[in-house]
């Protein structure tokens, strides 16, 4: 009898205000640093949270685009993805409330495995399908725009 996982589940992560400008988060039994550059008063022990909501974008777009591959049976080998965004910063400088935030992201998904290019569209649609911070990003009014590529 085969186990199935449920569809729902609560993620869990708890977060402590070490500085103003730094957050130790706990998901898991880990332990990252989220913090401010020192031009802006942090420590510069981990990125910024809105450097970390890209960092997190990058992360899925590899593991949905793993997936979706081995699912298509197709061999994207390793992926190095690069994000470029637009960001209006008058929410965080707290000169006016921005309801887009992050106005465009751009990014740019380079395989060096055998897959074509007609191979890595495929791939890219089915990402679009199914990566929840592409589609956090994209249902929060960002112009969310992504090249799969051969590297």
């Amino acid at each position: 009898m085969a186990l199935r996982e449920k569809t729902i589940v609560k993620l869990r992560s708890r977060g402590t205000g070490v500085s103003h400008s730094r957050t130790d988060v706990d998901i898991r039994d880990l332990t990252i640093s989220i913090d401010e550059p020192e031009a802006r008063g942090g420590t510069n022990l981990g990125p910024a949270p809105t450097e970390t909501a890209l960092a997190a974008l990058a992360g899925c777009t590899n593991v949905i685009g793993n997936k979706c591959a081995s699912k298509l049976g197709v061999d994207i080998g390793h992926l190095n993805i690069e994000i470029t965004c637009e960001f209006d910063r008058r929410g965080v400088t707290l000169e006016e409330e921005i309801d887009v935030p992050f106005v465009a992201l751009r990014q740019v998904v380079k395989s060096d495995g055998t897959a074509t290019e007609q191979d890595l569209a495929r791939v890219g649609s089915e990402v679009a399908k199914y990566c929840p911070l592409s589609k956090l990003f994209e249902q929060s009014g960002t112009t969310l725009e992504t090249i799969w590529e051969k590297a």
